[in-house]
């Protein structure tokens, strides 16, 4: 997979998923793309993040190839870590982060769309977990920054997948766009930050981030802990093998 990395002469800095045909994350570019949100911190010049992908779909989840062919635990314990620390770094991000969502947007995708300060969404677009059907959990703490509860749980049993339009109706996605406006709009928000007084928007992220009722990495470590008891007794890996045998 590949990151793409763009700037802007006003400080607002692209991020590009790039990994076809569905934008898997695999652990290392899961790290990669944490350590390029948390440069924001030491880069006084950043003033806003776009994160988007390239391609069919904004995010599928974890690279499940990779996780079974990595030997004994080191799949899921390098995937959780990896997913913890990207999630973390997009809340934790010290300017606001502006995601569009260009297409599905699944498992891991929630992380990021969850943490994210603005969503903003292509037409079409649909917002889902899949982890139950694959002998997972993780990142309800997340899709419930995106639905109201008792959705998100009707989605997290059933694995279905909300419209971004249904999204739009709650007030989780700002705007729901044409694909070809999608990054423009992104990015045009983002000038309108970059435009602010950059301590003042840093400050106003630090405090919009210390007011939110839920502990987001407490409460998804907590998740992490059924996924590791779910693979344990063996339920992870027959679903991730089923998965990859409908793929053959």
């Amino acid at each position: 997979m590949t990151i793409h990395v763009n700037r802007t002469d006003a400080g607002v800095i692209e991020l590009v998923m790039d990994n076809p045909p569905v934008n898997a994350l695999n652990i290392a570019d899961t790290y990669s793309l944490a350590d390029r949100l948390d440069s924001c911190r030491r880069d006084e010049a950043a003033r806003a993040v776009v994160l988007t992908a390239t391609g069919r779909g904004f995010c599928a989840g974890v690279d499940i190839k990779e996780m079974q062919a990595l030997e004994a635990n080191e799949g899921i314990l390098g995937v959780n870590d990896a997913c913890f620390e990207v999630f973390r770094a997009v809340y934790e991000c010290a300017v606001p982060v502006i995601v569009a969502v260009n297409d599905f947007c699944l498992g891991t995708g929630i992380g990021l769309a969850g943490n994210a300060d603005i969503v903003l969404a292509a037409e079409g677009a649909v917002f889902g977990l899949p982890e139950v059907d694959n002998g997972a959990l993780g990142a309800l703490t997340h899709l419930r920054r995106l639905v109201p509860q008792q959705r998100a749980r009707h989605m997290l049993y059933t694995c279905e997948a909300a419209p971004a339009r249904e999204l739009l109706g709650y007030g989780s996605v700002l705007e729901v766009l044409e694909a070809d406006a999608l990054l423009g709009r992104a990015h045009e928000i983002a000038a309108i930050i970059a435009a602010k007084n950059p301590r003042t928007i840093r400050a106003a992220k630090r405090s919009a981030n210390g007011i939110d009722e839920v502990d987001v990495r407490t409460s998804y470590r907590f998740e992490q802990g059924f996924t590791y008891e779910l693979n344990l007794a063996g339920e992870g890996d027959r679903a991730r093998d089923a998965f990859l045998k409908k793929e053959r």
